[in-house]
């Protein structure tokens, strides 16, 4: 009995440990938004904190992708899943502790912010566009 749960626990674990294997490359991005399902893959690059790429779709039309590197998620505002409105972002962001939210756009599957964290230190943030989880911080340089 207790070889059968681990064959049944064994896909399971193959694919936790998968999905959370870093991507820091172009190559291992294009490989894994090409078995993500998209058809061809270009401009490939790392920026704020995830990697982005135009993607072309089953249906032919181009568009842009982020993905998360730590955990290869693909954030895509044409995947089908709801997208949060304004105000639940910054509920989610004032409930995480930020303050003094400004700049707040959505850029395809993803939100885009500046706040105060809870040091009082400008960040740009980059959010999941479907649960505000916050996927990358950076000091706010402009001034």
């Amino acid at each position: 009995m207790n070889r059968n749960i681990a064959w049944l626990l064994l896909p399971a674990a193959l694919a936790t440990t998968v999905a959370f294997a870093q991507t820091d490359n172009a190559a291992d991005v294009t490989a894994t938004l090409q078995a993500a399902g998209y058809a061809e893959v270009r401009d490939v690059e790392f920026d704020g904190g995830l990697w982005e790429a135009e993607v072309k779709r089953d249906d032919g039309r181009w568009g842009e992708v982020a993905m998360d590197p730590a955990t290869g998620e693909v954030f895509d505002a044409q995947s089908g899943q709801p997208m949060l409105e304004a105000g639940s972002v910054t509920a989610a962001l004032e409930a995480a502790g930020y303050t003094g939210i400004t700049d707040l756009d959505r850029d395809g599957g993803l939100w885009e912010a500046e706040a105060l964290d809870r040091d009082g230190t400008r960040v740009e943030l980059r959010l999941s566009g479907h649960d505000a989880r916050v996927l990358s911080s950076e000091v706010d340089t402009d001034d």
